[in-house]
């Protein structure tokens, strides 16, 4: 693990007007990388020893942490993040917490893969977040319970030491370890709150798993698709094409800024691995006024080489999903969409089968990653 931008002691009490304005922040490296913990791949925390002033649920909300002043219950002010009663000793003679004391969540990934960096957001914890965490990762199979997860003989590899961290502030830590995990274990010391917990890194997919589908998604984020490039990012991610399920929202897609030249946006992906493309799949959802015109998509196999035009430029519908079956399986192991002259399409599916190649290069990678 090596530390980035990381903060240490407390923000300033909130004084009114923006609680963000005092946000401390950085640009991490990583962040650019898949969120594994994302609920939307089906991330869930799935067990925290204690969450008694605010759900452990909430560390995995994709939104920013909302701060409101007057929001309070019964057992105190709630806060949109995960926060924890305070730790007491022993004793009267020992009224302070011991040095071991701490409170933890476990965290399934939503797509398991190799962690990159990983943020640690106590944003508006102000003066009650916690004094250190640690986070710890493991591999298993299947759908562990969480007594499965704490069974003694599960041995599990630390991402990041016992570490300081600062209130109202994204700490982030970049990861140094070269395998598959499935769960990790957030632990702070002694006490306290965390508002968002943020995975970076890259899906490594089951091999056995797509090899019994046959046919899927070739470029899903969980399947191990991802997003090289894009034109522009300027109202919402070019990931967010390749999330599951259909978009919910304008925003849960990908938008672009209005151009005033004569270019055209684009998003270039890379496959899970080499595949052979049968159908395409183009969706504009609740896209209606802004979404792209047309729209074309070509693939090449290999890092180089000439780009072949698999669907030529295309009239698109507002607010529709686009199917089409290509006339022969398309070879490759990158594909770029192209849309004219902007806007924005919601999702991107790429139906096809892995070539025995490619199957090969997967299996080849599952193994290395440990898994």
């Amino acid at each position: 693990m090596t530390a980035t931008a990381h903060f240490t002691g407390d923000a300033n009490p909130y004084g009114g007007g923006d609680p963000y304005a005092d946000y401390r922040t950085a640009d991490f490296p990583f962040t650019h990388l898949v969120d594994l913990a994302d609920r939307r791949l089906g991330a869930g925390v799935i067990a925290a020893n204690d969450e008694f002033f605010a759900e452990r649920e909430n560390l995995l909300k994709p939104e920013p942490a909302h701060f409101d002043p007057e929001h309070f219950g019964h057992k105190g002010k709630i806060m949109d993040g995960w926060e924890t009663r305070r730790r007491r000793g022993v004793s009267a003679a020992q009224p302070h917490p011991v040095d071991e004391d701490h409170d933890w969540a476990l965290v399934r990934l939503g797509a398991p893969g190799v962690v990159r960096g990983i943020v640690v957001d106590t944003a508006h914890f102000r003066g009650n977040y916690p004094q250190a965490v640690s986070v710890e990762a493991v591999s298993l199979p299947g759908s562990p319970s969480p007594e499965e997860l704490g069974a003694p003989e599960v041995k599990w590899t630390t991402l990041v030491p016992r570490t300081a961290i600062g209130g109202h502030a994204a700490n982030g830590f970049a990861v140094d370890e070269g395998r598959r995990f499935t769960h990790l274990r957030v632990s702070q010391h002694p006490d306290g709150g965390i508002a968002r917990l943020r995975v970076y890194g890259e899906v490594a997919p089951d091999p056995a798993w797509l090899t019994a589908l046959g046919t899927f998604d070739l470029v899903a984020l969980e399947n191990g698709g991802r997003v090289e490039d894009a034109s522009d990012r300027f109202y919402s991610p070019a990931t967010n094409t390749i999330q599951p399920g259909r978009s919910r929202k304008m925003d849960d897609g990908w938008e672009t800024r209005r151009r005033r030249d004569k270019g055209n946006d684009w998003i270039r992906y890379r496959l899970v691995q080499q595949a052979d493309i049968r159908a395409v799949e183009i969706d504009t959802a609740y896209l209606k006024g802004n979404s792209a015109g047309w729209a074309s998509l070509s693939a090449r196999d290999g890092e180089s080489g000439d780009w072949t035009e698999v669907l030529p430029r295309t009239r698109l519908q507002p607010d529709t999903n686009h199917r089409f079956v290509l006339p022969g399986a398309v070879r490759a192991e990158q594909v770029r969409i192209d849309i004219f002259p902007d806007g924005g399409i919601s999702r991107l599916r790429l139906f096809g089968s892995l070539t025995e190649r490619g199957a090969g290069r997967l299996a080849a990678r599952h193994a290395g990653l440990g898994g």
